[in-house]
């Protein structure tokens, strides 16, 4: 799938073009794949929601991968929605694939961030999937060509990432090459009665989870970026700080957002109203911030949650159910 691949591979960091320049982020909507579609007939790929042709033809050609993708669409929007639980915007609209409103389908910050997201989960979710065996064409990762350290050695089933940055190219306009930061050293201990005398390892992926974090931290610093004519070509430059090229690493944006207190579906607002905010709090989920300086309104909550848990041996643990009155606020 090659269209128009610069302004897609600056999609991938800058990600801040207007949606439909790219493959965009439509795909998502796979999340919403019944389970009694069993995806194992080419004619099912016409029955998925949010594919251009393109990438229909990608499913017919590559049937197997479907499954992975669909659970990749998944895991990338409840990753969303947990990193951004404590802000205004909540990425709730995420939910509307394919038909976003327009704090996504403009070049703003959120839909960066997304698009980033996207990209990191599908080749995530393939990488993993050659490792834990669900896919035919392909396997564990290679072996890293560093020594391991003293104590330790080379071993197990590495998440196969330069896959899944392969087949997740081919699917969303160009890989997401910052997930190789998150390749990280994993090890289990060997040895007489658990001493762990030497520790077989591999190189493994975070979780989704913390690569959304990640990218979280990027959307907090993204950059307002311009087109610049440089020479017979434009370029993506910092809108006031044009004197240095956007990084890769870098979320940048075209479009400001609005500040998301109140609803205007207009701009892709969905509004705070009814929010749930933390009075204590001084961070983004506090009630002064959450709520725009409107105010909120408390309530009581019945909680139940299991209480004086007592282990038995041999082994299990028995607890008691324990209610509790707490009190919320949301936003007025």
């Amino acid at each position: 799938m090659r269209t128009r691949p610069q302004v897609c591979q600056a999609l991938l960091f800058a990600l801040a073009l207007q949606t439909g320049v790219c493959y965009g982020i439509k795909w998502l909507a796979l999340s919403k794949t019944p389970a009694a579609l069993a995806l194992n007939q080419t004619q099912h790929c016409k029955q998925l929601e949010g594919l251009v042709s393109a990438q229909v033809q990608l499913c017919r050609s590559n049937l197997e991968l479907m499954h992975t993708i669909v659970h990749a669409a998944r895991e990338a929007m409840k990753a969303c929605r947990r990193a951004f639980a404590d802000m205004r915007w909540n990425c709730s609209s995420i939910e509307l694939a394919p038909n976003y409103l327009l704090d996504l389908e403009r070049g703003t910050r959120e839909s960066a961030f997304v698009y980033a997201l996207s990209a990191a989960a599908i080749s995530h979710a393939i990488a993993r999937a050659c490792t834990s065996g669900d896919l035919p064409g392909c396997s564990c990762g290679p072996v890293p060509g560093e020594p391991p350290g003293p104590g330790n050695r080379w071993g197990g089933c590495a998440d196969n990432l330069s896959y899944g940055l392969l087949m997740g190219a081919k699917f969303s306009d160009a890989p997401m090459k910052a997930l190789r930061a998150s390749l990280e050293m994993k090890c289990k201990c060997h040895g007489v009665s658990g001493s762990c005398s030497i520790r077989t390892c591999w190189k493994g992926l975070q979780e989704l989870r913390d690569v959304a974090t990640d990218l979280k931290t990027r959307y907090l610093s993204a950059t307002k970026v311009v087109h610049r004519p440089m020479g017979t070509r434009k370029h993506l430059v910092p809108k006031d700080l044009d004197i240095r090229p956007v990084k890769d690493s870098e979320l940048v944006y075209l479009q400001s957002s609005p500040d998301f207190c109140m609803k205007n579906e207009k701009v892709g607002s969905h509004g705070t109203q009814d929010r749930q905010c933390n009075k204590t709090s001084h961070g983004s989920d506090s009630c002064d911030l959450m709520c725009c300086g409107r105010g909120y309104n408390p309530y009581t909550d019945r909680v139940v949650e299991r209480c004086h848990c007592k282990y038995h041996w041999c082994c299990y643990v028995t607890c008691r159910r324990c209610e509790r009155t707490v009190e919320r606020y949301v936003c007025k």
